[in-house]
């Protein structure tokens, strides 16, 4: 039976969360052979703009709170936490042509829940990704970092063009 909103229903919309697992999988793996493989701190230049520059975080995006004296570990592992859930359930409310939206959760979901493992076990999220240009460095990440990057894109792709999906569903 179609939402009064528009559309039907997704078809067992939990089904995203292998990709949210996988995306956990290929972050966690990815940080254990950057910590195995490289040095604390040392860049192993990749590209003329790319290193590979293992890094801890006690912060959260670009180190932010990362001077502070611990209280904001278990703060952005609460916020972790919070986030999964909500994402989680906005999931079963889907509808059967938001695959893209679907995606985006299953990233921003995988890459908070990857980050929330480390900030747990080690107390600091494990970065090694970094982009650089003209002395200029972008701030190191890691993949749990580009899904939740890619997932906030889809988000505000599908804001942006949620009204023209609702014009073809009346129209």
């Amino acid at each position: 039976m179609p939402d009064v909103a528009g559309g039907e229903p997704m078809q067992r919309p939990l089904r995203w969360l292998w990709l949210a697992a996988a995306w956990i999988v290929l972050d966690l793996g990815t940080k254990a052979l950057a910590s195995s493989l490289l040095t604390y701190g040392q860049p192993v230049e990749v590209l003329p703009f790319f290193n590979l520059t293992l890094l801890h975080n006690t912060g959260a995006a670009f180190s932010f709170l990362a001077d502070s004296p611990g209280w904001q570990r278990w703060f952005f592992a609460v916020v972790a936490v919070g986030a999964s859930i909500g994402l989680t359930y906005w999931m079963t409310r889907l509808k059967r042509d938001e695959t893209l939206l679907a995606i985006s959760l299953a990233l921003i979901i995988g890459g908070a829940l990857g980050n929330l493992y480390d900030r747990l076990v080690h107390g600091y999220v494990v970065d090694f990704l970094s982009f650089h240009v003209a002395g200029w460095y972008y701030p190191a990440f890691n993949v749990a970092d580009i899904g939740i990057t890619l997932g906030a894109i889809g988000l505000i792709w599908e804001s942006i063009f949620e009204g023209r999906k609702q014009a073809r569903r009346r129209g």
